[in-house]
């Protein structure tokens, strides 16, 4: 077991609950981006492996624990882009109905 390896850890798994909780209260994906929290998941899968496979500690919780909140976010990305998209058909169909009704008169 690694103090640097924890404290990397901690300090990784300290901003997740602050991303978590603007993606959710937001509703926008604006200065999100799906390659980065990929990347971070499949870097978080890889330490969990090391660790079940050659280095089984403690240290595993924490990597589970981070894991669990990149996912959370991810879900939060996926929901707040379909949200977005909601939205943005809303506002065509509202803009074509004005022209439709401008255009009548």
């Amino acid at each position: 077991m690694s103090i640097f390896e924890i404290i990397m850890l901690i300090c990784f798994g300290a901003a997740w609950p602050f991303s978590i909780y603007k993606s959710y209260k937001s509703f926008s994906i604006e200065g999100k981006s799906l390659l980065f929290l990929v990347v971070i998941l499949v870097g978080y899968i890889a330490g969990i492996l090391n660790k079940i496979y050659y280095h089984y500690d403690g240290v595993i919780y924490l990597y589970l624990l981070n894991l669990v909140m990149v996912i959370a976010d991810l879900i939060l990305y996926f929901r707040n882009k379909r949200v977005a998209a909601l939205n943005s058909n809303s506002e065509d169909l509202l803009s074509k109905k004005t022209r439709d009704i401008e255009t009548a008169k």
